[in-house]
This record gives C-alpha cells, structure tokens and sequence, in this order.
C-alpha cells in the first residue's frame, strides 16, 4: 500500500508521547514493506528525527491551497491517516475529493474532549461529570470520527465512552494502545539511584498543572519525610513560569528537555504524576516501567492502562496519601522492587506489539476491501461529509483567495 500520513507536528519521540505513538504506527506499516509519505502543516523542527533514515518520504504541506490536491492526487495513496481530528478538518474532504477510493484512518491519540471536559472541570474546582463532554470541541471531534472509515483509540476507557455516551458504532472503532517490546528487566539498582523525577512536554497543560501541585503541595511534604529528598523536573518547551520553580534550596530542579527520557528515568529512584485530567494513555509511564521505576500517580493518570494487573506503583488522588505513597517507594527497598515486578509485569501483557500488529493488519485489509459497503453502513458519516465538502471547502476557499490578495 501506499500510505499518507497528514500531521500539524514534526515527529519528536523525546518531546511526546505522541511522538511516540506514531513511530510505532509508522514501524507497523514499514513492516508490511508499505510506502509511507510524511506530510506536515509545521515548520521543520530541530528536535524531530529525520525519517527519510527510515525510508520515509517527507514534505511540507500548506493549509487552504489547492496545492495540496495536486499533492495527494498525484501519490493516489490507499490509505490516508490524519494526526488528530484538527488534521482531518482540514484535509479530509480535500482527500475525499481526489481520492475517493482511498481508506481514511483517524489516529486520536488521546480524546480531545474529554481532556478539555476534565481541564474545566479542574479550573472550576468542581467534580467532573459527563455533561461536560457536551462541547463544542465533542461535536467537531465526534463528526471526524464518523467522517473516517476507521478511528485508532489508545484507551478502552475512550473506546467505551464513545460507544455508550456519544453512540459511536464499534465498528468505526479500532483499539491500538502502545506497541511494545518486552520489558526484559535487566534495571539498575534501587541502591544506585537517586532522586525523585518528574517529566512531561510543557506545551502539555496536564504536565503544567501537575508540575504546579508538586511545587505547591506535594512536594513540600516529602521534603518533611526526606529532608534532602531532590525532585528533578524535566520537560520539553519549558516557559519562563516554568524555570521560576527552580529552586535548589527546595531540593527543587528544573532541568528542561532531556536528551534522552529514558536515561534519566532509569536513573531516578521514583517518578511522580499528579495529574488532575488528561485523556489517553501517558507515555511516562510507560517508560518508567520499561526502565523499572516505580510512579505514583492518579486515577486520571492510570486510567486505561492497567487493566486487570496491579500497578507499577501506588495510585493516589489526595495529595498528601500521594506525598506518602512517594515517600514509601523512596525509602522502602522492598516496596519499591515490589512495585517495579508490576510494571514489568503490567507491560509485557497490556501493550506488546506482537498482541496487536496482526489485528490492526486484518482490520485495514477488511475495510479496504469492503470499503462501499463500510461506508453505506456509515449514513451519518456520508452525511457529515457532504456537508463539510459544502462548508469547509467554500470557507477555505475563501481564505485561500484572501492570501492570494494580500
């Protein structure tokens, strides 16, 4: 096959986990020996990695110019994947246009309403409730979906949500969490690691606001338990509100973007998340398992990913049981190699590639070559298209002339 992959971003594993998430989708399909054409609205970033090592073609592409039909004619790709629904906004009906026969994927990567539902409810200081779903950002989001002949889902929990409160059909849906090697185990020592560590892209409001309750809250705490405890902030794109929270005195340390997460994390003792919302499933966490450090973290953020095992660590929504639980982890040998043994373990049955690939393969293959009856089943969705070729494509139109009188 050949594949079109449209993005906003350049592709930055050390940045994101999203980053992540699409190296992997990008392996699968090289896997298959299927070509693969990166196309981004985004100026070239330093921090991405070069994906013509892998074979990978990439281009820059513009927003409402009808260069990009030329484009897209030309490769006459079979499938085309969407980075986000923003993405396919603003090139799904453009693709549904010159390449009609083409299969259209939309990859989420996290549900973006449910992560603003939550990030309001937090601003209000309230309990989240599922009215609040009832956005703006819903609709747009949800009509995308439909649009699609497939949307990948990273959680169960979002899969689920979309099926019985939004009534998405199951088989617009595809759940494709991270796709993993095994965790073989080969760690440091609990006794040569150090420190307390806390990493997450800024650009993220998530990771700020969790930065922020560890500052304000938490972290005092610990300091009260283990006076010359350290807590090592990493994180990409860190603003100046950011690097005005470092403060050794404090055991505190902002140490901005890591070359490389992994290293870092193997070397710390314990990871910490306080994460008040999100949606997805968070690579931190992730790699703190791979690399055998325990985290504490929330409801918010273990949610999806551990299923019917024990996490790798302690999950703690009051801020002084989390302050405790971190303190445990630090200071007990035991618990925290206990806590490390269930990482490992939640890993190597919830997220190995060789348990997905195959499926992900099969369903790709059946709707392409089902593809008129998969989409005569989708009546709402033809209808949303119709509609979105009527008035996205006249608006962009319209922006697109207004560039060319500038």
């Amino acid at each position: 096959m050949n594949v079109v992959i449209i993005s906003s971003v350049w592709v930055e594993p050390q940045s994101s986990a999203a980053g992540s998430r699409m190296l992997q989708l990008m392996d699968v399909f090289l896997s298959k020996n299927w070509n693969i054409t990166y196309a981004s609205t985004a100026s070239p970033s330093e921090y991405a990695i070069d994906l013509t090592e892998k074979g990978i073609d990439t281009t820059s592409v513009a927003l409402n110019d009808t260069s990009f039909d030329a484009f897209v004619k030309e490769l006459n790709p079979d499938l085309v994947l969407f980075d986000r629904f923003m993405v396919e906004e603003q090139f799904g009906w453009r693709v549904a246009q010159q390449c009609p026969d083409a299969l259209r994927i939309l990859d989420t990567e996290d549900l973006h309403c449910l992560r603003k539902a939550r990030h309001q409810a937090v601003k209000e200081n309230r309990v989240f409730k599922e009215s609040d779903l009832l956005s703006d950002v819903a609709k747009r989001e949800i009509a995308s979906i439909y649009r699609c002949d497939l949307t990948l889902m990273i959680s169960e929990y979002e899969m689920e949500l979309l099926q019985t409160f939004f009534k998405v059909p199951e088989r617009l849906l595809h759940y494709l969490p991270f796709l993993l090697p095994p965790v073989l185990g080969d760690f440091i020592p609990f006794e040569e690691r150090n420190h307390f560590i806390c990493i997450g892209n800024f650009l993220h409001a998530p990771n700020w606001d969790a930065t922020l309750q560890l500052k304000q809250i938490i972290w005092p705490e610990i300091r009260k338990a283990i006076p010359d405890a350290q807590l090592h902030v990493y994180g990409a794109y860190a603003s100046e509100k950011v690097l005005q929270l470092h403060n050794p005195k404090e055991g505190f340390y902002v140490k901005r973007r890591a070359e490389d997460a992994k290293e870092v994390i193997s070397k710390a003792k314990v990871l910490l998340a306080p994460l008040r919302f999100g949606a997805g499933l968070k690579g931190k966490f992730i790699d703190a398992m791979q690399c055998g450090t325990p985290n504490v973290t929330t409801q918010v953020g273990a949610e999806a990913m551990q299923g019917d095992f024990t996490w790798g660590g302690y999950v703690k929504d009051d801020v002084y049981a989390f302050a405790k639980a971190a303190t445990a982890l630090y200071t007990n040998e035991n618990l925290w190699q206990v806590a490390q043994d269930h990482g490992r373990i939640l890993v190597n049955n919830r997220f190995q590639r060789v348990d997905f690939e195959d499926g992900f393969y099969d369903v790709i293959t059946k709707c392409k070559n089902t593809l008129t009856t998969h989409r005569q089943d989708n009546f709402t969705g033809q209808m949303l298209l119709h509609h979105t070729l009527q008035s996205t494509k006249f608006m962009s139109k319209w922006i697109e002339e207004k560039n060319k009188a500038k």
